[in-house]
């Protein structure tokens, strides 16, 4: 956005003469009483008859967006955070220095106290008639006059708060994000769940595959990594006692910015104990279906051109079945290593040779063929235990894990399963993935060896899940990127700005 240096040396000098009236542009001692939206939604249906029986005064606060001089009428609009409001001032209700004032010195993006009451013009559109202004923040530069015709995107994202004020769509998806984030917490509180918060900073990465972010604690003298999971901390709480619990904040990840990936975002992590991937399925729905329904009044949603049914029970795969019918893997290769990398080669997917984890090119594939096909709500089951190091094994199928993931409109929105809480198991789970650090560097580089302890007295069995919040407020707010659902996403840096 370019803008113009003469506009914001002209403000300048309106600040200054401002400060040489004695007035001051940046007051703190205005209380509003009253919101557009209550307003509007107060006298939209009334007449003018009706309107003028009330004869109350209203008082309100926010940013002049709109100004437009008619002689002695001087038109505007003033938003908050509920709404825009059309405010008219006459001269004949003000006197001749405020009337001046307002038009020599007022200017679009102030921010303005005022007082006035109810009128109506001809067109019917509720008016504040002000009677008292006062400015409470003078701004040094103007708005944009058409932010969304903006073709760098990007921009908006830079300067949020520019957005916010502009773009009445990126305020609604914020404020559906905060419901939801709301919601979910009020189910689990209500359910018997403890909101508990575990280490943003911890000594041995661990409850995920990811690369971390590394910092360094001066006074411990030691590494600390960015935690990319809080899973092991909150399953050491199933340990000491508590039988339900969840964190509902942010990770960090040291990946690639993209369209679905933010290097750091918001999870949900919700454990419970006596409970199998099968009871979490059910809970999953119930969340699902009863925040859609809290949000819009409806089970359906529109979802970048797709309508989705959030009715349960959603659908249930095997992902190997998931692989063959939306991937289009023939089921007779699947276990044959040059077979299924010729087939993956001629899709354009490298698959990693050195790795001799078959299941871990089973997840390549499924992430590049079948993800983006899975548009209804959908339970993908039953993972490898090779890709799956904290999940129990099925006690049908040993080469399987009691794991799902939902995908939603082609993104996945949570991963669950049944905990491994057998000690043996799972240090030897530990072992055999350290040894394949040197062909998936985003094995976690050492073991956490106070979390086999914990497992040592006994973790009882459980199931636990994580929902990626930031993917959930982007299929709910039809929104095609991470970028829009968070408020300040990371961004190459800009020098120009």
């Amino acid at each position: 956005m370019q803008e113009d240096a003469q506009f914001i040396k002209v403000r300048h000098e309106k600040l200054e003469k401002l400060l040489e009236m004695g007035i001051n542009p940046y007051p703190n001692d205005f209380k509003p009483k009253d919101k557009a939206k209550y307003i509007k939604e107060l006298h939209q249906d009334l007449n003018l008859e009706e309107i003028e029986k009330r004869r109350g005064l209203f008082t309100l606060a926010g940013r002049l967006v709109a100004k437009r001089e008619m002689g002695k009428l001087i038109f505007g609009h003033i938003q908050d955070e509920t709404d825009k409001i059309q405010i008219l001032l006459a001269k004949s209700e003000l006197t001749p220095e405020e009337f001046d004032l307002f038009k020599k010195y007022i200017d679009l993006g102030d921010i303005l106290g005022l007082t006035g009451k109810v009128i109506k013009t001809k067109t019917g559109e509720v008016t504040i008639l002000v009677k008292s202004f006062k400015l409470l923040s003078k701004a040094l530069r103007p708005l944009p006059e058409k932010f969304h015709g903006l073709k760098d995107v990007e921009l908006r994202y830079r300067m949020r708060y520019l957005d916010l004020v502009m773009n009445p769509k990126a305020r609604a998806i914020f404020k559906i994000r905060t419901r939801i984030i709301q919601y979910i917490r009020d189910y689990l509180i209500s359910e018997g769940f403890m909101e508990v918060e575990t280490p943003m900073m911890q000594p041995i990465v661990g409850g995920a595959a990811a690369k971390p972010f590394v910092t360094y604690h001066n006074a411990l003298d030691m590494n600390l990594y960015l935690r990319i999971a809080p899973e092991l901390y909150l399953k050491r709480l199933l340990v000491g006692g508590f039988e339900r619990v969840f964190e509902l904040n942010r990770n960090f990840r040291n990946e690639g910015v993209s369209s679905r990936h933010n290097p750091e975002f918001t999870m949900l992590e919700f454990y419970e104990a006596y409970a199998t991937y099968q009871d979490l399925m059910r809970r999953t729905e119930e969340i699902f279906y009863g925040l859609v329904q809290d949000l819009f009044g409806t089970v359906t949603i529109e979802y970048q051109g797709n309508t989705i049914d959030f009715t349960p029970p959603f659908r249930r795969i095997n992902f190997l079945d998931a692989l063959k019918e939306f991937g289009g893997v023939p089921g007779e290769i699947l276990h044959d290593r040059e077979k299924l990398f010729n087939f993956a080669k001629e899709r354009g997917i490298e698959l990693n040779l050195k790795d001799p984890r078959i299941g871990k090119w089973w997840t390549k594939l499924f992430e590049e063929l079948v993800e983006n096909k899975l548009i209804q709500p959908t339970f993908v089951v039953d993972y490898p235990v090779e890709v799956s190091p904290l999940a129990r094994r099925s006690d049908k199928n040993p080469e399987v894990a009691e794991r799902f993931e939902l995908y939603v409109g082609g993104k996945e929105i949570a991963n669950a399963f049944s905990e491994l809480n057998d000690p043996i198991d799972q240090g030897k789970r530990f072992e055999e993935q350290l040894k394949l650090r040197e062909v998936d560097e985003e094995i976690p580089p050492e073991i956490d060896r106070d979390f086999l302890r914990a497992l040592e007295y006994g973790m009882p069995p459980c199931a636990g899940e994580g929902i990626g919040i930031d993917r959930v407020v982007m299929l709910l707010t039809d929104s095609p990127t991470i970028r829009e659902v968070i408020l300040f996403p990371h961004l190459r840096r800009r020098e120009d700005l």
